[in-house]
């Protein structure tokens, strides 16, 4: 039977075949980029307090980078409240789409590879909390926010590397939101994988490895308002086991006070809710400095 099947061709597609980057994004995946010492030891983790609530307790924060800003929040989603989202998620799971930019549609691409489901705070408690939750983690705006995304991602599933915010030369597709581009994005993960399934940044050649119960927090767009070039990133595919993560894209609007401008492009948060002012929480607890009228006020 083997001989008469003939001489199998499995030939990579042309799209791949000298593509720089999906190279970097491959490579990356398979963990075959160093990162120097140098630059991992700026990195340090902190403990977030500065929101009222937050005083009491307090989210436990870990700098995966600088230039631009990224950060793994730790143990922020409960195995509980995983469970109840996948529940949620799995009668409504769909082949997940991308956006077209030729024809301004959504469709079906062998560049992502997973379903998703969509989930509003309203259907359920936990969801509702999530959102709550994103607000303290993040201090940004929630209401302008998209809706949860659940995506699963069983062996092979992958993203090849992508924006999250609109480009210049695609302006239409949050038009009729009237929300403004996606400012960031929260990843939370919900499981952990055997192998694979990390999170890859190609510009600045970083990896994230999935862990459960974390959260992968990153702004996609520079101060000035342009979208950073350097937020491109990529899943890697699974390789053995599933992954499950929860996303949440959150937009300009109503962030006017929260995230403000910046004249240069080199203006950058150095932590979350970094505002330009007061030392950073390696030096000093991270705490509001109108803290205790905060708490005062939410009494």
């Amino acid at each position: 039977m083997r001989r008469s099947m003939g001489r199998i061709v499995n030939q990579r597609p042309a799209s791949v075949l000298g593509n720089e980057e999906q190279t970097l994004y491959e490579a990356l995946c398979r963990n075959d980029v160093t990162v120097s010492e140098k630059d991992i030891s700026k990195l340090y983790c902190y403990y977030k307090r500065d929101r009222p609530y937050l005083v009491y307790a307090p989210i436990k924060v870990e700098i995966k980078r600088f230039n631009p800003l990224a950060v793994l929040l730790k143990e922020v989603i409960s195995d509980e409240e995983i469970k109840v989202m996948k529940e949620l998620a799995i009668p409504r799971l769909a082949r997940a789409t991308v956006h077209d930019y030729s024809s301004g549609q959504l469709v079906h691409d062998t560049h992502r590879v997973s379903k998703s489901a969509w989930l509003e705070g309203w259907e359920h408690e936990v969801a509702d909390r999530l959102n709550k939750r994103i607000d303290m983690m993040t201090n940004l705006e929630m209401s302008t926010a998209e809706d949860l995304q659940v995506q699963n991602y069983g062996v092979g599933g992958h993203y090849i590397a992508h924006f999250d915010h609109l480009r210049k030369d695609d302006s239409e597709s949050f038009k009729s939101f009237g929300t403004g581009n996606r400012i960031a994005t929260v990843l939370f993960y919900m499981t952990e994988p055997t192998y694979g399934g990390g999170t890859v940044f190609t510009e600045v050649k970083s990896v994230v490895p999935p862990t459960k119960n974390d959260a992968l927090f990153w702004y996609n767009l520079m101060k000035t308002g342009d979208g950073d070039p350097r937020t491109r990133h990529g899943a890697c595919p699974v390789l053995l086991g599933v992954k499950w993560v929860t996303n949440k894209w959150i937009h300009e609007r109503g962030n006017e006070f929260r995230r403000r401008c910046g004249l240069k492009m080199s203006d950058g948060e150095r932590f979350i809710g970094d505002l330009g002012f007061g030392p950073e929480p390696r030096h000093a607890p991270n705490m509001s400095p109108d803290l205790s009228k905060d708490i005062f006020n939410t009494i």
